[in-house]
């Protein structure tokens, strides 16, 4: 026979429990059932909540300093951090890539003994040397033009300037220049 009072049940053998609340195994086993779907549900949908929160890309300026001038000698300086060749020639400064247009690797400057007067699609330079790019043999001229190997596409050629504030070389990657582009200073 059972009765209920308010909040009390009472059961066959006359033991009252509080309404809501099991005493059995089987009502421990459905909370302890519950517990671990509900942390089971957080740890599968963890993916699905981070994907709303965007990533920060932390990519390297487009636009850097790189020294003054009169810093850079004659000739050409790679600038390792930013796999960058510059060229000096007397006033006239020029900035080519170290990144082959192949796969990325970093080319190399192999330097000739003696400068030699190139032309390249009408236009005439001096050059220093040629770059080599070590991971697939792909070869450019001093100027950046690719002539021999896998390499699809010249080096890229960036824009230079004077900095108003600091008279540092400023490199703009972003914006690509023509073959022919030297910065006066």
């Amino acid at each position: 026979m059972r009765t209920v009072a308010s909040n009390t049940i009472q059961n066959e053998t006359g033991v009252s429990s509080e309404a809501g609340t099991d005493p059995t195994r089987r009502g421990f086993l459905g909370r302890l059932t519950a517990a671990v779907a509900a942390v089971g549900a957080l740890v599968a949908g963890w993916p699905l909540l981070r994907s709303l929160v965007p990533n920060v890309l932390y990519e390297p300026p487009k636009r850097f300093r790189i020294g003054a001038p009169e810093n850079f000698q004659e000739g050409v300086t790679f600038l390792e951090e930013h796999r960058l060749f510059l060229f000096r020639d007397s006033s006239n400064y020029h900035a080519v890539s170290g990144i082959c247009t192949h796969l990325g690797c970093t080319v190399k400057f192999s330097p000739f003994t003696l400068p030699q007067e190139e032309t390249v699609r009408e236009f005439t330079y001096r050059a220093l040397g040629e770059f080599h790019c070590p991971c697939h043999g792909s070869r450019f001229r001093g100027e950046g033009t690719n002539y021999a190997g896998p390499a699809p596409r010249p080096l890229k050629c960036f824009h230079l300037e004077v900095s108003r504030a600091t008279g540092e070389l400023v490199v703009d990657v972003a914006t690509e220049v023509s073959r022919d582009f030297r910065l006066v200073v």
